[in-house]
């Protein structure tokens, strides 16, 4: 039998309304296609508790979820934010509800999951809030049209790639050259 602390049953309470999250979703993120990535949000700060109220509020108001199936569940990695509690009450324009986060240090950098009460994931990539603006702009831009070619080992690639050379092409082969290291295989071009 699992022994709750009363830090992790605790629910912590921005004292700030919720801002309204500098965030850019794909084009596949409302159909049906699965795609590493639905989009990529850009917080003003490393503290999850003022940056993550109104991000869920977005998603929620995007049509991720709705009033039947908001988000429920906030997957992060360890490294990207200051503090890590454990459960997060989100106050919207028509209810109160409290969303649980979760903390790993085996996601990619930059990875954030938010699950909705009906099993919906989406998956952001989330750019370092001292990203200076043009390159923040340039990596939610890539980050938005993907369309299911990126994947999690190029997640820290695409932070670091300066926003001149964020491009498809040179993504979509490093994203191919991962998926052949992971065991998959692209089929060649062999002569007849």
């Amino acid at each position: 039998m699992a022994m709750w602390s009363t830090t992790e049953r605790r629910t912590t309470i921005s004292l700030s309304a919720p801002s309204s999250p500098r965030l850019r979703f794909g084009p596949a993120s409302a159909g049906s296609a699965r795609t590493l990535l639905d989009g990529a949000w850009w917080p003003r700060s490393t503290d999850p508790v003022a940056e993550l109220p109104g991000l869920i509020l977005a998603v929620q108001e995007h049509g991720h979820g709705d009033a039947r199936r908001p988000v429920t569940h906030v997957m992060l990695r360890v490294g990207d934010w200051d503090s890590h509690p454990r459960r997060l009450r989100v106050d919207g324009p028509d209810n109160t509800q409290v969303v649980r986060l979760s903390w790993f240090d085996t996601l990619p950098v930059g990875l954030l999951t938010a699950i909705c009460a009906g099993g919906r994931r989406i998956d952001l990539l989330t750019v370092p809030a001292a990203t200076p603006h043009e390159r923040a702009q340039a990596v939610m831009e890539l980050a938005a049209r993907t369309d299911g070619f990126l994947h999690s080992p190029d997640l820290p690639a695409l932070l670091a790639t300066p926003p001149g050379r964020a491009n498809r092409s040179g993504m979509q082969a490093a994203s191919e050259n991962a998926w052949e290291s992971e065991g998959g295989r692209l089929r060649e071009n062999r002569p007849a």
